[in-house]
């Protein structure tokens, strides 16, 4: 993790997760919770809101949400689709059992759930709703922005009493742009859902969607900053929407990355709703 280095920027980079939270948890608006288990990463709005939530990494390898879901609650019931990159968002009741339901979101439909998704770059998306105590778990990649999975996700919250205003959304650790090389058609895709319009490559540049690439006819696709421009599309204030700055590809002690290593590992992230049973 970059941002727990030395003072020296030539030293060898340490370990990130051996220091105390003093001398490592130095990112602003997210939090490293220790347990007997591990280190798992949570943003502090959501924390604030009352929401158990966690952010875990490839040192949680082997441990799926069935035992990920008790360090963030207890008694709570798992769930988790089968993801494929597209923009089905389910009730978590419909995945709560194997053969899991082909989809890339989930939405609380009862209090006591805990939603579950998984990545290796794609921007693992959480949503929460403090009014209703409904929540909402995305894997969001670029098909999945491409596609609308977040306004969907949303407009299945709101079929639950939520209020787009007030929700709280985490977009947490995935792939940079500086380290996203993508063709330009795949931006242009992108670009076509973020909004009403669809948005120019200099548009998306403007907006800090892409950066040139030295390559022709490709970008750096920073897809964290494409969700995060959908989602104040539709009507989420920025204020309410925390976005992780770390990359999976930089970052090999904490983080599976497929673009960096072509091997099909995953971390998992997860949220636990709050609304009445």
């Amino acid at each position: 993790m970059s941002s727990a280095q030395g003072a020296n920027p030539g030293a060898e980079r340490e370990d990130p997760l051996a220091q105390p939270d003093s001398r490592f948890n130095t990112l602003p608006g997210w939090t490293w919770v220790g347990c007997y288990g591990g280190y798992y990463l949570t943003a502090d709005q959501l924390d604030n809101a009352g929401f158990e939530h966690g952010f875990f990494t490839r040192r949680w390898q082997g441990r799926g949400p069935d035992e990920l879901a008790t360090y963030l609650s207890c008694g709570v019931s798992v769930h988790r689709p089968q993801q494929v990159h597209g923009n089905v968002v389910l009730e978590a009741s419909a995945a709560a059992a194997a053969p899991w339901p082909d989809a890339d979101g989930l939405v609380s439909d009862r209090g006591g759930q805990s939603l579950w998704v998984c990545g290796a770059d794609c921007t693992p998306v959480l949503l929460a709703d403090p009014k209703s105590g409904h929540v909402a778990a995305c894997h969001a990649g670029w098909r999945g922005v491409a596609s609308r999975i977040l306004p969907e996700a949303i407009a299945r919250l709101e079929q639950r009493g939520a209020c787009r205003e007030q929700l709280i959304v985490a977009l947490g650790p995935a792939v940079s742009g500086e380290r996203y090389q993508v063709e330009q058609s795949v931006a242009l895709q992108v670009g076509e859902a973020l909004a009403a319009e669809p948005r120019s490559l200099e548009e998306l540049q403007r907006q800090a969607v892409i950066d040139p690439d030295p390559e022709q006819g490709h970008c750096r696709l920073d897809i964290r900053q494409a969700a995060l421009q959908q989602l104040k599309a539709e009507g989420i204030n920025h204020t309410r929407i925390s976005t992780c700055p770390l990359c999976t590809v930089a970052e090999p002690s904490l983080f599976h990355s497929w673009r960096r290593d072509q091997v099909k590992a995953v971390q998992w992230s997860g949220i636990v709703g709050q609304a009445a049973i």
